[in-house]
């Protein structure tokens, strides 16, 4: 059986948070001379010299009514970065627990691996991208606190088997954390749905892609209660700016925009593919859902500075696992991938 409090840190259990004046007073006053803010406000056509709500209750009531769950099983965060953060600080202590991650994958599991002092145990995908999960176990011992999974996958693009992740999730000793930033573009369901059986997993969700708000970062976690409570008591008090609160509200009202655009994104991801596979530098094109596609070429290094040259920029990613002579390209409007093709044909000739 599972028991969360067996593989959090003491002294985070033991920790007392930080209480604000918004969490003394959460009511609505005419007056307010307790959080030494500038009464006078500030230079901005809108004030912003009151401290924004340190819970984003009306935010999490309106992405609580888009994603079927409740409020207490939602944080918020600035992106899904400070997220990954606050996992390691509750979970792993450092120089003393590990975590396990999946290359090629995003690469601020390991980032925030080595901030927070932990050991990273690399598990590399299958050579069909898909998780070892044999290799996993394996090298789960009783210090192993998170797994990352990241599905569909940074920068393979491909949806991981959901049978595999749920077989990993009844068997890790520790917390999994599904990383589902691309959802949207997937053709498989996400894994929220799993946390009504497993009280051992987090699933990370951002505004970034999609949703078209990467500048204003803002990332989600689905928990249980008792682990969103735990993030809601490490966190920083004002982790989210008001600004990104209010224009990520006036977001969510135009979700028929939104899915227009997502469904742009995948035609324009088809056609993408069926233009590149036709060009003779291009060895494989691997099956994507997201909002990129995973290319091997002749020669990565070359393709890219002769794309740069030109104005275009891609991601070489030639140097992590599975990956060599590989370029992860985003899909663009119509008239940037069709000047995409027409550089990628000049680099041929």
């Amino acid at each position: 059986m599972f028991d969360l409090y067996q593989i959090v840190r003491p002294n985070i259990l033991a920790l007392k948070p930080y209480s604000s004046a918004r969490d003394e007073f959460s009511g609505h006053a005419s007056v307010y001379l307790d959080a030494n803010e500038n009464a006078y406000g500030s230079p901005l056509s809108q004030n912003y010299n009151r401290y924004p709500d340190p819970h984003q209750h009306v935010l999490k009531q309106k992405i609580s009514a888009i994603k079927g769950m409740p409020v207490e099983n939602i944080f918020l965060g600035n992106g899904s970065d400070e997220a990954i953060d606050i996992l390691y600080r509750i979970f792993c202590r450092p120089g003393a627990d590990n975590v396990i991650i999946c290359p090629p994958t995003y690469g601020m599991y390991e980032v925030s691996a080595n901030i927070n002092d932990a050991a990273v145990r690399r598990v590399a995908l299958l050579p069909s991208f898909e998780l070892d999960v044999h290799e996993i176990l394996c090298a789960t011992d009783a210090q192993s606190r998170l797994l990352f999974i990241c599905s569909p996958n940074n920068p393979t693009g491909n949806s991981l088997h959901k049978e595999d992740i749920e077989y990993l999730i009844s068997r890790f000793p520790g917390v999994v954390v599904i990383d589902e930033a691309y959802i949207n573009y997937s053709r498989q369901s996400g894994c929220i749905s799993l946390l009504t059986e497993y009280p051992n997993v987090v699933v990370l969700q951002t505004f970034s892609k999609a949703w078209g708000l990467a500048g204003l970062r803002l990332g989600m976690a689905f928990a249980s209660t008792a682990i969103i409570d735990l993030m809601d008591k490490v966190k920083p008090p004002y982790n989210v700016s008001e600004n990104t609160q209010q224009l990520v509200s006036q977001a969510l009202t135009h979700i028929d925009q939104v899915n227009e655009q997502i469904r742009s994104t995948v035609r324009e991801r088809n056609a993408l593919t069926q233009a590149l596979s036709s060009l003779p530098i291009i060895q494989k094109v691997y099956p994507s859902d997201a909002n990129f596609l995973l290319v091997k070429v002749t020669d990565a290094h070359a393709v890219y500075t002769h794309l740069a040259s030109h104005g275009t920029i891609v991601r070489d990613r030639s140097k992590v696992e599975h990956c060599e002579n590989c370029l992860r390209i985003t899909i663009g409007t119509p008239e940037e991938n069709q000047t995409l093709i027409a550089q990628l044909k000049a680099y041929s000739i």
